[in-house]
C-alpha cells in the first residue's frame, strides 16, 4: 500500500484539472451544446479546492465518459480525447493507494489525453508544470504501464520526464 493523504489527493486532482482544462475548447468547438466534460472538470476542481469527494465527481466522470463515446462514434477524434481528459481529471480524485503502474493513469491520464486531443486538433500541447507534491506522489508508484495507444505514449513520456526531475 502507498501512503496518500487528502492534501496529496487534492494536489494530484488540481494537476489533472490543470492538464485537462486546455483541451475543453477542442471539445466545445465540436460539440458546443454538451457541457458534460466541463461539468466533470468543475466537480474535480471543487474537490481539489477543498470540497468533499462526492458522488458528483463520479457522476461527472461517467457523463464525460458518455460524451467521449458519442464524440468518438461521431468521428470527432480530437473532441473525444478532450472528453477523456475530463474523465481522467475527475478520476484523479480516486487515486488508489495500490502500488500498481495502472494508478499512474489517475495522476497523468488527463495530461496524456489532453496532449493527444491537441495533437489531433493540430495544436501544440503545453506541458503543465507539476507541483512537487504531485511528483512525490508519482514517484511512489511504478512507472506508467505500456499500451493505450498514443495517449499511453504521451503518458509514459511525461512520467519519465517528471521522474527525472
Amino acid at each position: 500500500m502507498i501512503e496518500l493523504d487528502l492534501s496529496e489527493l487534492r494536489a494530484v486532482t488540481a494537476y489533472a484539472v490543470a492538464c485537462a482544462e486546455p483541451a475543453l475548447p477542442i471539445f466545445e468547438q465540436a460539440r458546443p451544446d454538451d457541457r458534460r466534460p466541463h461539468e466533470a472538470i468543475d466537480a474535480a476542481r471543487a474537490f481539489a479546492q477543498g470540497a468533499k469527494r462526492s458522488k458528483a465527481i463520479r457522476d461527472g466522470a461517467w457523463a464525460a465518459q458518455r460524451a467521449y463515446q458519442e464524440a468518438r462514434d461521431a468521428g470527432q477524434a480530437a473532441a473525444s480525447e478532450a472528453a477523456r481528459a475530463a474523465v481522467a481529471a475527475a478520476g484523479a480524485a480516486y487515486l488508489h493507494p495500490l502500488a500498481k503502474a495502472t494508478q499512474v493513469w489517475h495522476i497523468l491520464g488527463s495530461a496524456g489525453h489532453a496532449a493527444y486531443a491537441c495533437e489531433l486538433a493540430g495544436l501544440t500541447a503545453q506541458h503543465r508544470a507539476a507541483d512537487p507534491v504531485v511528483v512525490r506522489v508519482l514517484s511512489r508508484y511504478p512507472a506508467a504501464p505500456g499500451g493505450r495507444g498514443r495517449a499511453g505514449e504521451l503518458v509514459r513520456e511525461l512520467d519519465a520526464l517528471l521522474r527525472k526531475g
